[in-house]
This record gives structure tokens, sequence and C-alpha cells, in this order.
């Protein structure tokens, strides 16, 4: 249960200013050990303190409650002048565009909260995310929270499909600005990866709360444990950097500037300090993309080769050895497993609980067939020493 902390935390900068108590300004449980365990401020300016309004949205009328936090935000736009478009591609929240301007070059996003997501995302953690990534230049502005979402800038470009992020130009950038949030790093001791805590906590959830009602077609709850189990005991000798990662860069998550050839990543509900090869691995595992699933577009070996000697390169600012590439390389196949196992859980939590239109009970029995599929082609592979 998420708990305020007794007393200000050392270096924090999320001492939000509220008019009334939100959920996001109270601190969980593994914050609290990440924020005991050392300062973690990165280097640059101290951020500025994010308002938070007492505005709950309902999801059956999105739109008036987002008006209102715009007569906050944007007091000088006249109500009736301003337009919406409501965007659909989301699992996990609502997401609605507030603009004026035919161009929307001032727009503002407000992303309410899909039903009992707190059960899966951290909220107080990911403003803390989205201010850390915007002080390094990797997110756009936060702008507000409110009792159950938040707004913020809208990124110009194009979202990606699965089409594009196999494209050697744009994953050459994909590569180089994972790297880029690679290298953001805490002032001492790293804080611990994310990915057990919280893959457990998702399988505490299916075991307790769903599993009377899990389908024939998902793995019995048995099976699963000693999975996981595996997958903790395999892993962690895989020796895999602790980084700060995203954690969920599928491609609506990536943004593409044609303008400024660049790309933006967005939405970091999952990011925190986890395995490099985790979040490598993880993104790898979406070109097979999500509404209209198809593994056969992993990438092939040579396209991953190329991916991982990218981010290498920018990550070392050297050229990278044919021995650097091959670890790695094995390092994010293996770790692939785990984030088919996560989200496999994830879809299953969101099966019992989400209002969104998406069959995920089908995708959670997708994830898991290709773990299992995947499971002995990645044994096989040998660490480079």
């Amino acid at each position: 249960m998420a708990v305020p902390p007794s007393a200000p935390v050392p270096c924090s900068p999320f001492y939000l200013r509220r008019q009334e108590p939100c959920p996001q300004c109270s601190w969980s449980m593994e914050e609290k050990a990440v924020a005991s365990a050392g300062c973690w401020e990165p280097p640059g300016p101290p951020r500025a303190a994010v308002p938070c309004f007492g505005v709950t949205v309902d999801q059956d009328d999105i739109l008036s409650g987002a008006l209102r936090l715009i007569r906050e935000l944007r007091p000088h736009w006249k109500p009736e002048q301003v337009r919406t478009k409501r965007f659909k591609d989301g699992i996990t929240n609502k997401l609605l565009a507030c603009y004026v301007e035919e161009d929307m070059r001032d727009c503002v996003l407000v992303r309410v909260y899909g039903e009992r997501t707190e059960l899966l995302v951290d909220r107080e953690n990911e403003v803390r995310n989205f201010q850390l990534l915007r002080a390094h230049g990797c997110a756009p502005k936060l702008y507000c929270t409110f009792q159950n979402g938040l707004c913020y800038e809208y990124v110009q470009g194009v979202a990606l499909g699965p089409e594009h992020i196999r494209e050697p130009q744009l994953f050459r950038l994909i590569a180089l600005e994972m790297a880029k949030i690679h290298t953001i790093h805490a002032n001492g001791s790293l804080p611990k990866p994310t990915l057990w805590h919280k893959m457990h906590r998702y399988f505490t959830l299916v075991k307790d709360e769903i599993s009377p009602s899990l389908s024939a077609d998902v793995p019995k709850v048995e099976v699963l444990e000693q999975e996981l189990a595996w997958l903790k005991e395999h892993l962690s000798q895989l020796d895999s950097p602790v980084v700060f990662c995203h954690n969920d860069l599928l491609c609506k998550n990536i943004i593409y500037d044609s303008d400024k050839d660049l790309v933006c990543f967005i939405d970091y509900e999952y990011a925190g300090y986890n395995y490099q090869a985790f979040d490598i691995g993880n993104h790898f595992n979406e070109f097979a993309g999500v509404n209209e699933v198809d593994y056969s577009r992993y990438p092939a070996r040579e396209t991953q080769v190329q991916w991982l000697r990218y981010y290498l390169e920018a990550q070392k600012g050297t050229a990278a050895s044919p021995r650097e590439v091959e670890r790695l390389y094995a390092q994010v196949n293996k770790f692939a497993l785990a984030s088919h196992f996560f989200w496999a859980l994830w879809a299953l939590i969101q099966n019992q609980y989400s209002t969104i239109s998406f069959d995920f009970l089908r995708y959670a029995v997708i994830r898991f067939n290709q773990y299992f599929k995947v499971k002995p082609q990645v044994l096989a592979l040998e660490m480079p020493k």
C-alpha cells in the first residue's frame, strides 16, 4: 500500500503542488527502498514542481473533464474554439488531444488512467520518470497531474508501426535514442532492477485474484511459478548492466519527426532501472506488433547485429568489437523471454479489470505460446567469454 514519506526524501524533485490530496503524491514501498539506497538525482538543473489538480475525469465522459483542466492550463483559450482528437491506439489508458490551431503546435494531451491500472503501474514513479527524462532532453513537457491522470505536451511527428521500425534509417535512430536514455545514471549506487519485483507482484495478483477464472489455454499457476523462478535464476547470471530503461518500447511509443530526422520515446509508465538487455529484447519483441501479432517479423540476426552495433557505438563513442556485439546479442535474446512472460502476466491482469476494447486474454496466450516456443532456441545460445 502506498504511504507518504515521514520526511522529505533527499534530492527528490517531486514535491508536487496540490489543491487536494492526490493519489500520485504518495510514495510506494519500492520507491522508499530506492530512495534509502542513496540519492539518485542525476546531474543537471533542479526541475520545477508539477501542479496537481484535484480533478477526476470520468472515463465515460473524458471531454468535460479535459476541458476543466484546459481552463487551468490554457486560460487564454476560448472554450468554443478548443478542438479535440481522441487517440485509440493505447491499451492501458485513454488519451485526448486538446488544441486550438490546426497545426497542433500548442497541444495539450490529457491522459486518463485505465481502470485498476494502479495494480500495474506506480503513478508517482511515472511522474518521477517523466521529469527525469525531460531534464535530459528525452521527454516532452509535463504540464500537470490530476486525480486519475496527467497532461503533457504533444510531440510532433508520426507514431511508428512494425513496418517502420525495421527500416535501417529508423532503427538506427531508435538505437541511438535508447543508448542515450541508458546513459542516464544515478549518483552513488544504482537501484536494483525492477524486473523481478514487478514480475513477482504481477504473478501474485494472477495467482491470488485471477487464477480460478484462467482459460484452459493459459499455463497452470504451478507452471508459471516454476518458469518465473527459472527465469530469475538463469537471467540474473548473465551480467547484463542495470541502466535506466523505458521498458515498454512498442512501436506506438516511438514518435518520428521527419523534419528533424529524430525519434522521441513517449509513455514512461513502466520506465525505471532495469537490465539493459531486457529493454532491447523487449523492443525486438515489439517488431511483431500488438493488434495483429506476427512473430515472423521478429528481427533477423543480421538486423539485430546491425542495431546492436549502432547502440554500442553510440554508448561507447568508439567502434564495437565483434565479441561485444555477440555478447549483447545473446543477452538480448535471452531477456526477450522475460519480456514475453512479463507482458503475458500483465495481459491476464488487464483482462480481468480493463474497460478498454482489446482482447487481453488472446494477447496473453500469444505471449505465453511464443515464450515456450523460443525457449529451447534461446537456451542453445552461447555467451561469448
